[in-house]
């Protein structure tokens, strides 16, 4: 556990929570279980938008999702192994 001098501000105001797609919800616990009251009981409803419903070609949309399988399929173990490490890399860099 952390001590509370190392904390920094964002752990104290806390930022606003973001759906899957970047909106906006609720910070406040009331209003989260007022939101999740209401979608359970079917009065509003909390569907993440479709790519196609974004305006995307739905066959660009089937086609980068085979890209993923066909890429990795086709590279070697040790170029997986080098994106890996670059990734990792730029995630902790970040911190």
């Amino acid at each position: 556990m952390q001590a509370v001098g190392k904390l920094s501000a964002k752990h104290y105001l806390g930022a606003m929570p973001k759906g899957p797609k970047g909106q906006k919800r609720p910070a406040d616990v009331i209003g989260n279980a007022v939101r999740v009251m209401r979608i359970a009981t079917g009065e509003i409803t909390e569907d993440a938008p479709r790519p196609e419903d974004e305006g995307k070609d739905p066959a660009a949309v089937a086609l980068g999702r085979k890209g993923g399988e066909a890429r990795a399929k086709t590279m070697g173990a040790k170029k997986r192994k080098e994106i890996a490490k670059r990734a990792a890399t730029a995630r902790w860099t970040r911190r």
